[in-house]
């Protein structure tokens, strides 16, 4: 397992962290295409790294490759391109990417990246924007970008921008992550995907009304290694499929707990354990850089 770090010795990388969504309705659909929703996000202790190296050329580039994602399409790249127009800064950036969150899992991971590049390079190229200038910023990339911008756990509505921050408990997680790509398009169109979820409340969340995902069903149908997965991990514990997946997740009250049972699962099915996080690492870090410079420590 890869856990993140926001101590000073982390080799000058950003933390992205993975989310869940800890249930998914949808309510309806605009006449843009878009569908409405309602949904609770998580960050996870694992995730990318991602690290920034200033160029006075005005120059942006990705330092590794990424199969099957262009640079020009990739979100960091155009994270980092978006920020360069709306701030006129002179600087670019070269950027590695340490990928460890699987594509096409539900998990976030090309939302993060993107919230991670406009985090750090609006400390690195100093912007000045603050966080609500971020969070449109990210808007403009994708509708998850936000929540990974503010970095703190959250009840989603509209199109997944509307956030309320709320207070979870923070369990630990075991994550399954079937060897596919799910297409969150693709999802999206499934004629049989439901559309009409009432809308409920915060607080019936939070006292335990009964949810879903309503991606789950079609996704499970149509890819066998899904249902497999969930079938396995709810043996332990109720299992739930993340955003459109693939990845599975279920919550353990303690890491050993977690441990043992990734150990039972381990062989059939990658993965990892980690825990939840109301205050998402991006966020701490970027909180811990404020803070150093508000002191004057920061080089």
């Amino acid at each position: 397992m890869q856990t993140m770090s926001t101590d000073s010795d982390n080799g000058g990388f950003w933390p992205a962290p993975a989310k869940l969504n800890l249930f998914l309705h949808i309510t309806g659909q605009r006449a843009d295409g878009f569908h409405t929703l309602q949904t609770v996000f998580q960050f996870l202790d694992f995730g990318d790294r991602l690290r920034f190296r200033v160029r006075d050329d005005g120059v942006v580039s990705r330092t590794r490759d990424l199969p099957g994602v262009p640079e020009a399409e990739d979100l960091v790249v155009r994270a980092a391109r978006l920020l360069q127009t709306v701030s006129g800064v002179p600087q670019g950036a070269d950027i590695e990417i340490d990928k460890h969150i699987p594509m096409g899992g539900g998990l976030g991971g090309g939302s993060s990246d993107a919230a991670t590049t406009l985090v750090a390079l609006n400390r690195q190229w100093d912007c000045g924007f603050g966080e609500d200038d971020l969070a449109r910023m990210g808007q403009e990339l994708g509708a998850d970008v936000p929540v990974f911008v503010r970095g703190q756990a959250a009840w989603a509505e509209g199109i997944g921008e509307i956030l309320t921050p709320v207070i979870l408990p923070e369990p630990w997680f075991v994550v399954l992550c079937p060897a596919l790509s799910v297409s969150t398009a693709e999802v999206f169109s499934l004629p049989q995907l439901r559309r009409d979820c009432p809308p409920i409340t915060i607080r019936d969340f939070l006292d335990g009304r009964d949810v879903e995902n309503v991606c789950e069903p079609p996704v499970r149908a149509r890819y066998p290694e899904v249902e497999a997965a969930l079938r396995d991990l709810a043996v332990w514990a109720p299992a739930h499929m993340t955003g459109t997946g693939a990845c599975i997740f279920a919550p353990f009250d303690s890491e050993m707990k977690a441990r043992q049972v990734f150990a039972e699962l381990m062989e059939r099915w990658p993965g990892f354990v980690a825990k939840g996080c109301n205050i998402s690492p991006l966020r701490a870090r970027d909180e811990e850089c404020r803070n150093e410079t508000a002191s004057g420590t920061r080089s």
